[in-house]
């Protein structure tokens, strides 16, 4: 299997002016600099993988053009992809994550089964292959989970919605209980989880509600994005069109939610946390990365001002003490 991992250098003069050229007015939500700032976190990314899945066959490593000066691009499992290498033309330039994100399938030399990160989410305790596929499917949690519409409505709420709209276009809820119900209600997961999924399949038996937003590494197989293109070309056009994500967009969620709505996946608990970095949470960030609390974790950069110095600096002390020794894809 490979890992894909998309990365961006928001401080890169050369990518501010192409991106002030298509941006109208100020930042908003979807195009604001925490979106692209880099918390000098990469490393730690490259060493977890190196450390904690030695069993990866290469490593995807997305960029609009730079690179980050530590990477060794000679690395035999490193792969430098560029956006003009594998998202259409026509689509080009994009800054949008949903772009990107619907378009990894086209990256030339990838393998059918893939497992797909943003730069935020780190693995922190070792894995074998079997925990992203087993019997040559994907492993993720495929219980019922209803998406929550509440408080401030961001782009990422209507993604999903947008998202679920399409798996219950092609796949009758009845008919995928029906042959895959088992996967539904799985020992793996909590009895609570399965009473929930239970009960939502009786009170909706006529569509999905929602599937869990997990903000963790996604195993996907090639196929099933080429599935959804086939089903769904124009909505993913029309997607891959807008420059910054809107509300209107598709995001990767799409594809992970197919696989479950048409049962090509392996049942799995995923071991994640998610949180903001801030004052209050930094200690109990570092305290869960250093012990290793989680099997993953995400470090979700947050919209409001912050010490962005101090707290990355405590974010990389604690990766340090984790992983502190170089990975070979470091120079």
């Amino acid at each position: 299997m490979d890992f894909v991992i998309l990365w961006v250098d928001g401080c890169d003069p050369t990518w501010l002016d192409e991106k002030k050229k298509y941006q109208s007015g100020e930042d908003t939500e979807n195009n604001s600099k925490n979106r692209y700032r880099d918390w000098g976190l990469l490393p730690y990314w490259f060493r977890s993988v190196e450390k904690f899945a030695p069993f990866v066959r290469k490593i995807h490593f997305v960029t609009w053009g730079h690179l980050p000066p530590f990477l060794n691009v000679e690395h035999p499992k490193l792969h430098v992809v560029r956006h003009d290498e594998f998202i259409p033309q026509e689509y080009l330039p994009t800054f949008s994550s949903h772009t990107i994100e619907m378009n990894i399938h086209r990256i030339p030399g990838l393998a059918d089964r893939f497992v797909y990160f943003n730069d935020d989410m780190f693995l922190l305790r070792p894995f074998r292959s079997e925990d992203f596929f087993r019997d040559g499917l994907p492993c993720t949690y495929g219980g019922e989970v209803p998406i929550e519409l509440i408080g401030n409505i961001g782009t990422w709420q209507h993604a999903a919605v947008n998202d679920l709209g399409i798996v219950n276009a092609h796949f009758p809820k009845r008919k995928s209980v029906a042959r895959f119900g088992k996967k539904y209600l799985d020992r793996r997961y909590r009895w609570k989880d399965n009473l929930r999924t239970y009960l939502l399949e009786k009170l909706y038996p006529d569509y999905f509600t929602g599937f869990k937003n997990l903000h963790a590494p996604a195993a996907y197989l090639k196929s099933a994005f080429e599935e959804v293109w086939r089903a769904e070309p124009e909505k993913l056009d029309k997607t891959c069109q807008d420059r910054f994500r809107t509300s209107d967009n598709v995001n990767q969620w799409v594809v992970l939610w197919w696989q479950i709505a048409s049962g090509q996946f392996s049942p799995a608990i995923i071991d994640n946390c998610v949180m903001r970095v801030c004052d209050d949470t930094i200690e109990y960030l570092c305290e869960l990365i250093e012990h290793q609390k989680f099997s993953y974790v995400c470090v979700n950069d947050p919209e409001e001002e912050i010490d962005f110095g101090y707290l990355s600096k405590k974010l990389q002390l604690a990766f340090s003490k984790l992983l502190p020794t170089k990975s070979s894809f470091e120079k």
